[in-house]
């Protein structure tokens, strides 16, 4: 496996993209064999870096190439419809033609009920998708809340290892809540269509808050005055609230009108990304920015893999198991919000004898009448049942850093 994983990162770092494939494939694998060497992977990629840092806040030409030290991680968000990947290939091919190395990572929403997903991003980008300086990559979110995959944040890590000086991030089709790429990217663009709302939906929290500029798509053709129309309205939004970073002396995020059809406004565009990148540069909020980042990482992986742990607890599946069933069999629509403390199981007629079982368990163990469950408490029995079991597998020594 060592073997391998060397060969594969001196290929990635020669920029071969098939193997920067094989690698966010390893990443993104659920095999236990493919995660092992993807943890390989990643560690010669930290080793990597700690032996070559790299140049702070330039732009290096080689040969053909115009390089940005450190790489920028662009996000693109907004909702479905606004014209993401149409606009990605048309600033990408403007990048790549500038000397840039442009690396895509879209991700796809995935079906609850297949659990597939199209991956039809990559069908809009077909002259990105060919061109030698852009690497392209779909990936479903496989169910994953926010916007982005489980593994996005590790896919950024192997394409910057591979040379590319641009990651752009493009998420799902997302909602106002949904700003989960703000973890992984250093500037957020949040790409909105014509007529896309009034003041009122500017000054709606959620992704607008971690946006770092705005751009108002497909402001072309009919549609040219609805772009203007919501661009001023966003603009008047933003400037009501709150600064994502108050130290910018840009102050609110620029609103920017531009066309993926047309190409018109795009420079400007990558204008304001360069802009909000100087500025995490040179206050030093970029660092601190990572740092965040990384910290969240480590907790939301630890989460997923904790779930992963006690969901394949077998004594805490039958614990689950039995609230699920008790909660179903009270009448009167108790599970779904009802008052509850009013009935025991089997009904008002029941006797005390109906209150027994999992759902009955009092929380604090003493006399009196037992507690008639509600979601809330059973998972209070839950969360109770999995620190204990835990506290049997894990040795002491497991909380040393």
């Amino acid at each position: 496996m060592e073997a391998a994983t060397a060969e594969l990162l001196r290929r990635m770092a020669l920029g071969e993209r098939q193997a920067l494939a094989r690698a966010i494939t390893l990443v993104e694998s659920s095999s236990a064999r493919h995660q092992a060497q993807a943890e390989h992977l990643l560690a010669g990629i930290i080793r990597a870096r700690k032996r070559s840092p790299g140049v702070r806040n330039q732009e290096v030409v080689t040969g053909q190439n115009l390089k940005l030290c450190p790489p920028l991680r662009l996000g693109i968000a907004g909702p479905p419809g606004a014209g993401k990947s149409t606009l990605i290939e048309a600033l990408g091919r403007q990048l790549t033609g500038a000397g840039h190395r442009v690396a895509v990572l879209s991700v796809d929403p995935s079906s609850r009920v297949t659990r597939g997903s199209i991956l039809g991003d990559k069908s809009r980008m077909h002259e990105l998708s060919r061109d030698p300086r852009a690497f392209v990559r779909p990936t479903p979110s496989g169910g994953h809340l926010g916007g982005l995959a489980r593994r996005t944040a590790d896919a950024v890590a192997l394409c910057e290892f591979s040379g590319y000086d641009v990651v752009v991030v493009e998420t799902v089709g997302v909602g106002q809540s949904e700003d989960s790429v703000d973890g992984v990217a250093d500037v957020v663009c949040l790409v909105l269509p014509p007529a896309s709302g009034d003041e009122l939906q500017g000054a709606k929290k959620g992704i607008l808050e971690v946006a770092d500029l705005v751009v108002v798509n497909k402001c072309d053709g009919g549609l040219l005055q609805a772009a203007r129309a919501t661009a001023s309205d966003y603009r008047a939004a933003l400037h009501l609230g709150r600064p994502k970073h108050k130290a910018n002396p840009l102050g609110a995020a620029p609103v920017l009108l531009a066309s993926a059809k047309t190409g018109a406004g795009l420079p400007e565009v990558w204008e304001a990304a360069l802009a909000a990148r100087a500025f995490l540069l040179q206050s030093g909020t970029l660092l601190a920015r990572r740092a965040g980042q990384a910290e969240a990482s480590i907790w939301d992986q630890a989460l997923i893999q904790l779930t992963q742990m006690v969901r394949g607890d077998p004594a805490l599946k039958a614990l689950v198991r039995a609230h699920s069933q008790a909660l179903a069999e009270v009448p009167g629509g108790a599970f779904l919000g009802g008052q509850a403390g009013g009935c025991p199981r089997g009904g008002p007629n029941a006797g005390p004898d109906a209150r027994a079982g999992p759902v009955g368990e009092q929380e604090g163990g003493g006399g009196g009448p037992p507690m008639e469950a509600t979601p809330r408490s059973a998972a209070a029995h839950l969360a109770r049942a999995i620190a204990r079991r835990l506290a049997e597998l894990l040795p002491g020594d497991e909380l040393r850093p």
